[in-house]
């Protein structure tokens, strides 16, 4: 069997096994498994827009928060609505991004580390708790599978394809700006050793074809963002929209005071306490990310987005799904369950597994908190 339908079946083993799981739970909650699958929290907000189009804003007069449809990017509701729209279509197109992603995740691996690292990155990837959101009618399914192959499409000099499918990842979701970094900071970097050299990969004829690559990739982020500030007569609208949302950056401020919270001792909830872990395991494996000297496109891209989820202050419970896409962080654990035996490979990702599943239904069943 090829390595990468095998890294396919994996996932799918892995994943299939977590919905039915949540599928059980839904039921013997008496809830409907296709509503919670399909119609969770920003689900919904998807749905609505891939059946009306955008015009909705929800008004909090406790919270003071002022939520408008706008903060969501485009691409996924207008597939779901090809997809024929409702719960249903939502779930297939995240479903089939997901295997999409899925091959994609590997084919990175396998180019920067092998087979057998990348068999395991896609199954790592699969069995982390926050991977539940690949079953559900959300976005990151999507932005990783254009992710994955503009990465994958970078790293073997495909300027034009790479920067393209970031284009469209930018119109995916907001972190989508981290593959459009990813593109243009390479391609800078390719022209300025090109200038110092004046030889080299980029050589002087592709020269153009790089300069074309960073100016086009974060052109669908941009294209989202300028249209909603015409939309509100705002050329700062979006980040309006997404303050009045409760999301702004504040450089890393209020998951510093929430984790410090966690460590402390002070009663919170378990997806609060999980939260702060995952955290922290992410910024640990960063740093040995950091350490092993990956290809500069994907500590580009996974530097963007560990900015993004850490110095984000909104929904905290919220950070571990915005770094789901940060699949690069896993190659350290990978590689190093690459040289373990098999056996304890299997237990490894079994366990995390298991433990995801857990997660999810919690989530999404029994504490019903957004993720």
């Amino acid at each position: 069997m090829p390595t990468a339908a095998l890294a396919l079946g994996v996932f799918a083993a892995v994943r299939v096994a977590g919905a039915a799981v949540l599928a059980l739970a839904a039921w013997w909650a008496g809830r409907s498994p296709v509503r919670v699958l399909g119609h969770s929290w920003d689900s919904v907000w998807y749905l609505a827009i891939a059946r009306h189009g955008y015009g909705r804003t929800q008004i909090w007069p406790v919270t003071g928060l002022v939520q408008s449809d706008h903060a969501f990017f485009p691409l996924y509701p207008a597939l779901v609505r090809l997809a024929g729209g409702g719960e249903w279509g939502g779930l297939l197109v995240s479903w089939t991004a997901a295997a999409v992603a899925a091959v994609g995740v590997y084919r990175v691996g396998e180019l920067v580390a092998g087979r057998r690292v990348a068999l395991l990155l896609v199954a790592l990837w699969a069995a982390v708790p926050h991977a539940v959101v690949l079953t559900l009618a959300y976005t990151e399914p999507l932005l990783v599978a254009l992710a994955a192959w503009s990465l994958y499409a970078l790293l073997r000099g495909r300027w034009l394809l790479a920067a393209s499918l970031a284009l469209v990842a930018g119109l995916t979701r907001p972190t989508g700006i981290a593959v459009a970094a990813a593109v243009s900071v390479t391609a800078l970097h390719a022209l300025l050793v090109r200038r110092s050299a004046r030889s080299g990969r980029s050589g002087g004829s592709r020269a153009p074809e790089v300069w074309a690559a960073g100016l086009l990739a974060p052109a669908g982020w941009l294209a989202y963002v300028v249209a909603v500030g015409v939309h509100r007569g705002d050329p700062a609208g979006y980040f309006t929209v997404q303050r009045q949302w409760g999301s702004r950056f504040d450089g890393g401020g209020y998951a510093l005071s929430m984790t410090l919270r966690v460590l402390s001792g002070e009663p919170v909830a378990l997806a609060t306490a999980v939260t702060a872990v995952l955290l922290g395991t992410a910024l640990l494996l960063a740093v040995l990310l950091l350490v092993d000297r990956p290809p500069l496109p994907l500590l580009v891209y996974t530097a963007v987005l560990l900015v993004i989820a850490v110095g984000g202050a909104g929904y905290f419970e919220s950070k571990p799904r915005f770094l789901l896409p940060a699949f690069p962080l896993l190659l350290p654990l990978a590689a190093v369950l690459a040289r373990a035996r098999p056996r304890s490979a299997v237990v490894v990702t079994a366990g995390l597994a298991g433990l995801g599943y857990g997660y999810g239904v919690y989530l999404l069943v029994f504490a019903k908190m957004p993720l």
